[in-house]
């Protein structure tokens, strides 16, 4: 069962883009045809978080942006997977230093995969969703909600 489970979820990922700067360009050319995920079951544009189960972080997250990031986040139904595309949102980028970037979208919301790079190129983000796609396959549901219980998220 978690086998049919794990599959489902696999390859019916319905994709939040969180485009904040440059990242945001190589999304949309990754959802492209020339390179187009949706071979991969990835669904590109949900109508908003509370019917997407992805959320790809593309661009720098400043402090500002952060709240709206984390709120979006939480409204999005469990389980949930994020992607951190990019330097800026993963590490903040050649922006590290200033006074309003926040260091990596990983210090708001928790982060599945990172995908490197000034900006990505589309083959970069198809590696991450192949990356992400094996960790669901190999996902127990039962292990990831004693996890959040346990770290004291709400399920």
């Amino acid at each position: 069962m978690r086998f049919v489970l794990n599959w489902g979820r696999r390859y019916s990922l319905w994709v939040f883009n969180f485009g904040l700067a440059c990242c945001a360009i190589e999304f949309i050319a990754t959802s492209m045809s020339r390179h187009d995920f949706i071979r991969f079951g990835v669904i590109p544009f949900a109508n908003g978080p509370r019917q997407a189960d992805l959320m790809i972080v593309s661009g720098t997250v400043t402090d500002k942006m952060a709240p709206a990031v984390k709120r979006l986040y939480e409204q999005m139904p469990d389980p949930k997977y994020v992607i951190s595309f990019g330097a800026c949102s993963n590490s903040g980028g050649p922006y590290w230093d200033s006074y309003c970037v926040t260091n990596g979208v990983d210090q708001i919301v928790p982060v599945d995969v990172y995908v490197p790079g000034c900006p990505p190129r589309p083959e970069a983000l198809l590696h991450g969703i192949m990356k992400l796609q094996e960790k669901i396959a190999a996902e127990n549901l039962g292990d990831r909600y004693l996890w959040s219980r346990s770290h004291g998220e709400d399920v």
